[in-house]
């Protein structure tokens, strides 16, 4: 059990971001699915309101669990979320949208193959552009 905790606290930070990851896909397809069919929503529009709560979910579980950000305040807590939604709507269109376009239509990759190719994309791009960043940590020499 000690080599278990080991790994959990040597990783600690990569565990918490494919857990969060997995917890913030599930906040999608629930909020999809209660805005979507239980209120009957526009499927498109049920989705865009389901993208904003789960990454707002993402934030605040990032910062909290994976890159334990101790921003405080109004504004440098406004900087910090606003820099992670761009930075979700930045690899939304380059990698989810825009690469698996390039891939399924000029390429003719199969679609499944091309979805999980650019999730696998966008994941390493999120986390990338968390950590160096978004929640970057601050060298505070004085």
């Amino acid at each position: 059990m000690e080599k278990v905790k080991e790994l959990y606290l040597k990783y600690k930070e990569i565990i918490n971001y494919i857990i969060f990851g997995g917890l913030t896909t599930v906040v999608n397809f629930v909020s999809y699915f209660v805005i979507a069919k239980v209120f009957y929503i526009d499927e498109v529009i049920s989705n865009g309101i389901a993208w904003f709560i789960s990454v707002l979910f993402a934030y605040v579980t990032n910062k909290l669990f994976v890159f334990e950000s101790k921003k405080s305040g109004f504004k440098e807590i406004a900087v910090e979320l606003t820099s992670f939604f761009l930075a979700r709507i930045l690899s939304g269109i380059c990698c989810d949208v825009g690469t698996f376009a390039v891939m399924v239509k000029v390429f003719n990759i199969n679609d499944v193959v091309a979805k999980i190719v650019t999730q696998i994309m966008v994941i390493i791009m999120n986390y990338i552009l968390s950590k160096l960043v978004i929640f970057r940590k601050s060298n505070s020499r004085k």
